[in-house]
């Protein structure tokens, strides 16, 4: 895994780190972890979403 910051597992906290993504600078949680991607939940207010991103494209807070 390439990140500075630290390594990711199931439960951390990240950021998304991709200007060319919608959800640049969105906060989750990880859920699951397969080969290169991460599956991150996304919490605002009255709405929950489940998205798989590349592990490259986050980053831990």
């Amino acid at each position: 895994m390439n990140n500075s910051e630290g390594i990711i597992l199931p439960g951390s906290s990240v950021i998304v780190k991709n200007p060319n993504s919608i959800y640049n600078g969105y906060k989750g949680f990880v859920q699951r972890i397969t080969e290169s991607k991460a599956a991150v939940l996304f919490e605002g207010g009255n709405w929950d979403k489940l998205l798989t991103i590349p592990i490259k494209e986050l980053e831990v807070i």
